[in-house]
C-alpha cells in the first residue's frame, strides 16, 4: 500500500493543543529547565504545547494578536487549555518605560478582552488559565538596568498592584488564576526564584511549573495517550492497530 493510500485510509491524527501566551517568561519557557518544557514532557502524546510567548510585549499588544493566533476554526475542541501570563511589562513604571507602560485600569480591561475573545470562539472559562506576574527583586534588576545604561524601570509594589488586578479579572470572569506574585513571597526571599530579579531562574521555573500542572492535571487526566502503546500494536496486522 503506497503511503497516500494510507493517509487515505486512516482518520487525520490531531493533537490537542496547550497554547501558552504571555511575554518574555512564556518564550524561554522552552529553554532547558523552564516550566514550558516541563508541560510539555508531561503530556507528550498527549497535547501539543504551544508556545507563544513575545518578549517585550504587554496586554496592549497581546489582545491585537490573539485573534490572529486562535479563530474559531482553530479553537473549539482542539485547544486544551490556554495561559494568559502578562503584567511584568505592563507594570513597568511610566516615566522611565513608557513603551511597556499599560496603566492599571487598561492592563484589567485588556485581560478581560482577551479572555471574552477566548469565549467568543469557543473556548470555555474552565479552559482558560490567568498568570500574574512574578515578584520584582528590585536591587538584582536594577543591576541589569543599570548594564544597559538605564535606571530601575519597575518596582516590586506596582507589580503586585497589576497582580491583584490579574486575580480580580480572573475572579470576574470565572477563569482559573496563578497567583505567582503571591505565592512566590508566601513567608519566604523570593530572589532565589529569579534569574535577574525579574525573568524565572531554574528554581523559579521549577516553582510555576509544579503550580501550574497543579491546575493543568485535573482538566488534563482523562486525555488519552494518542496511539497504542507499542507492545498493544498488532504486529501482524499494524493497520488494525494504526488506522
Amino acid at each position: 500500500m503506497a503511503l497516500g493510500e494510507a493517509g487515505a485510509c486512516g482518520r487525520l491524527l490531531r493533537w490537542p493543543r496547550v497554547l501558552l501566551f504571555g511575554d518574555s517568561i512564556t518564550e524561554y519557557s522552552f529553554q532547558e529547565n523552564g516550566w514550558g518544557a516541563y508541560l510539555a514532557e508531561r503530556l507528550v502524546r498527549k497535547c501539543d504545547v504551544v508556545n507563544r510567548g513575545i518578549s517585550g510585549y504587554n496586554t496592549r499588544w497581546a489582545k491585537l494578536i490573539l485573534p490572529r493566533l486562535i479563530t474559531e476554526s482553530t479553537s473549539g475542541d482542539s485547544i486544551v487549555a490556554v495561559t494568559i501570563f502578562f503584567g511584568a511589562n505592563d507594570s513597568a513604571l511610566k516615566e522611565l518605560n513608557p513603551k511597556q507602560h499599560v496603566p492599571l485600569e487598561e492592563y484589567a480591561a485588556n485581560l478581560k478582552s482577551m479572555v471574552q475573545y477566548l469565549k467568543s470562539v469557543d473556548i470555555t472559562a474552565d479552559r482558560i488559565i490567568l498568570i500574574t506576574p512574578p515578584p520584582l527583586q528590585e536591587s538584582a534588576w536594577e543591576k541589569a538596568c543599570l548594564a544597559k545604561g538605564d535606571k530601575l524601570n519597575r518596582c516590586n509594589a506596582t507589580t503586585g498592584q497589576y497582580a491583584q488586578a490579574c486575580v480580580q479579572v480572573a475572579r470576574e470572569c470565572g477563569t482559573d488564576v496563578l497567583d505567582l506574585w503571591t505565592l512566590m513571597q508566601n513567608n519566604q526571599d523570593f530572589s532565589s526564584y529569579l534569574s535577574d530579579g525579574l525573568h524565572l531562574s531554574t528554581k523559579g521555573n521549577s516553582f510555576l511549573a509544579a503550580q501550574l500542572w497543579s491546575r493543568l492535571e485535573n482538566k488534563l487526566s482523562a486525555l488519552p495517550s494518542l496511539l497504542p502503546y507499542w507492545r498493544d500494536v498488532d504486529h501482524t496486522n499494524p493497520e488494525a492497530s494504526l488506522l
